[in-house]
């Protein structure tokens, strides 16, 4: 109705155009080859303006008020001669012609002009493309970005390789699903839904990628073509990134487990082989002195302490890659649980000064007391591996924003800067990795494990030949919590 409005609106817009032309002309009292020539003007206005059907109907006014005003006889439509037929004839060709030049002027320009929106649109749209850096959500966010781009009501995307659909509609109709796999696999042309959807084919070379779909019918064919390749080549982009990162995440696993097994092998051969030396040394017994034989057993009883160190360690790490470390959260006081971590680590921190200091009030609070032990125990040892005999190391608690914090600084040699993203893997042991016996790589790699089961987490502080900070915490609770099912 409101398109009948306003064409019925043109129709008299242009008659009384042409009825308010022909006055003025013969208010001027202009001649017939003028009058002609301003009525051609008045037809090429229109065609510009109005399209070819309404430029035609003002040409047929224009002929008839030309006919009537300008050629004898006057007044009448009859045409007095041969020379005023043809002055008609000539008039409505020239008409005609020229209002189909202008239209097809008008409509080259609003093509042209629609192509600049189209690129502009497209560019818009590939730039949005790149910035996605996750594969699996730009596939999941192409429609909506190509209905914001090109202004669009609904875009639904089927991706042929995961058989799935994506889109705004959130229970999309069994017709449209069976339409978008019908086009993908070639059994329909492009066409258009009983709902009212355009359907295009995605296609990279040979392979069908998948089927687009969009509602209103407002793309034109160049630019769903240009759409289609750019969702088809970055459909094809993001599977194949998934593909290489699963790829990459097996090559990695396999890289981890060959590193296990070579680091396990290594890091147990060397004990035993130490162990095995001094007890056959021992078992032979000839020309051994009092001495030498209290060496060998030293010998013994570090490389077997070594050994069993190696084992726990491998068992906390098989435990946490089980995901059956649980946290059994119990009131527990803070110095306390220091004061425990330095008891059980005294025989690694032989030589070494140790402080301790608890930021009062120490309130109780809920947390599993073996765990952080745990925790504490490998940092304590870990820092008395890498700080000089005689030295401090320094162990605090605080409370601070809503976490239990605790700290283990000693006065050591300090972490590279170049090991510090790194010291969390399993197995990384750095440039301080060189000294012989120091460490197995897997302690700082259980101490993040735990605290993640904890809910907490761990950052480090160093300055290379002055010392580091490991600093720690775990959510303060300070009344029971509700159970906590098991975590990794």
């Amino acid at each position: 109705m409101r398109v009948r409005n306003r064409n019925l609106a043109r129709v008299l817009g242009a008659t009384g155009g042409v009825a308010l032309a022909a006055a003025l002309l013969l208010w001027a009292h202009l001649d017939a080859t003028a009058a002609g020539m301003l009525f051609l003007v008045a037809v090429v206005w229109f065609a510009t303006r109005a399209g070819v059907w309404l430029s035609l109907y003002v040409a047929l006014l224009c002929a008839l008020a030309f006919n009537f005003f300008f050629l004898p006889p006057l007044h009448t439509l009859r045409l007095a001669s041969v020379h005023e037929w043809i002055e008609l004839l000539v008039f409505v060709l020239s008409s005609v012609l020229v209002g189909r030049v202008a239209e097809l002027a008008r409509r080259r320009a609003k093509d042209a002009e629609q192509r600049r929106v189209d690129v502009e649109r497209l560019y818009t749209l590939g730039q949005e493309m790149m910035l996605q850096e996750d594969a699996a959500r730009l596939t999941r966010d192409l429609p909506h970005l190509i209905e914001r781009c090109f202004a669009l009501e609904t875009v639904v995307l089927y991706v042929r390789d995961q058989d799935r659909f994506f889109g705004s509609i959130a229970d999309l109709p069994e017709e449209m699903r069976a339409e978008l796999r019908s086009v993908t696999h070639g059994s329909s042309a492009a066409a258009s839904t009983p709902r009212g959807y355009s359907v295009l084919p995605l296609a990279l070379g040979i392979k069908h990628i998948g089927a687009l779909a969009w509602r209103p019918e407002t793309l034109s064919r160049e630019a769903a073509t240009a759409v289609g390749a750019q969702v088809a080549i970055a459909i094809t982009r993001a599977l194949a990134i998934e593909t290489y990162t699963r790829m990459e995440a097996a090559r990695e696993g396999e890289r981890l487990r060959t590193a296990l097994i070579d680091s396990l092998t290594h890091e147990l051969r060397t004990p035993l082989t130490g162990i095995r030396a001094a007890a056959t040394t021992l078992v032979q017994g000839e020309g051994l002195d009092e001495a030498t034989r209290h060496e060998l057993a030293v010998v013994v009883d570090e490389e077997s302490a070594r050994l069993d160190k190696l084992i726990g360690e491998a068992v906390e790490m098989a435990e946490i890659d089980a995901r059956v470390v649980r946290v059994n959260a119990a009131p527990q006081y803070a110095r306390a649980l220091l004061d425990h971590a330095v008891e059980e680590s005294r025989t690694a921190l032989a030589g070494r000064r140790v402080s301790v200091n608890v930021e009062e009030p120490d309130a109780p609070a809920w947390f599993d007391a073996h765990l952080l032990s745990r925790v504490l125990r490998h940092l304590i040892e870990n820092a008395a591996c890498y700080s000089p005999r005689g030295s401090e190391i320094a162990l605090s608690s605080r409370r601070k924003d809503g976490r239990l914090e605790f700290s283990v600084a000693d006065h050591g040699s300090g972490i590279d800067s170049a090991d510090l993203p790194l010291i969390f893997e399993k197995f990384y042991r750095g440039r301080r990795g060189e000294v012989p016996g120091k460490g197995t790589g897997m302690g700082l790699a259980i101490v993040r494990a735990i605290l993640e089961a904890h809910g907490g987490g761990i950052d480090v502080e160093t300055t290379p030949g002055q010392g580091s900070a490991f600093r720690f915490w775990v959510p303060l609770v300070e009344r029971q919590p509700e159970p906590a099912p098991p975590v990794s």
